[in-house]
C-alpha cells in the first residue's frame, strides 16, 4: 500500500479521517521517481503521519513514493474497527464479509508490534473472543 492513500482512506463505518496506520513490513522501490508536482497528497500526509498544513518543512514525497507497505493495519480509533494490509493491498471489507479465522491469523502473526487495544478491543475480530 502506498502511504499516499491515507490521504484518500477514511473508516467505511464512521467516517473517521485520517486512519491510524502501523507498519510491519516495508519495501523499498529506489528507481521510483516522482513525476507530478509536490505535494501529491491534498490533506493528509501517511508518510510523516501528519496533516499538511500542519507541515513544518515541504513533504517529502520524493522519500515516500519509493516505500511500500507490505503489511501493517490501518485502525480507526472512533469505533475500533481496523483492516490488515497484507502483501501491499488494504483489506477494508465490512463486517460480515471478513474472514474471521484469517483476521485471527493476521492478528497471531504480528501480536508482538500490534497495539493493545486492537488485541484485545479491535473489531470486529480480536485475541480476546
Amino acid at each position: 500500500m502506498k502511504y499516499r492513500l491515507l490521504d484518500l482512506l477514511a473508516c467505511p463505518y464512521c467516517k473517521k479521517f485520517p486512519l491510524q496506520l502501523y507498519v510491519f513490513e516495508e519495501k523499498i522501490y529506489r528507481e521510483r521517481k516522482l513525476e507530478w508536482k509536490k505535494p501529491s497528497c491534498e490533506l493528509y500526509c501517511g508518510f510523516k503521519k501528519e496533516y499538511i498544513d500542519n507541515l513544518k518543512e515541504t513533504p517529502p514525497c520524493e522519500e515516500c513514493i519509493k516505500n511500500e507497505i507490505v503489511y501493517g493495519i490501518l485502525y480507526c480509533e472512533k469505533c475500533s474497527r481496523w483492516y490488515p494490509i497484507r502483501e501491499e493491498i488494504p483489506i477494508m471489507l465490512p463486517d460480515e464479509y471478513r474472514k474471521k479465522d484469517e483476521d485471527k491469523s493476521f492478528l497471531e502473526k504480528f501480536k508482538a508490534t500490534i497495539p493493545k487495544e486492537i488485541l484485545e478491543f479491535g473489531r470486529p475480530v480480536n485475541l480476546s473472543k
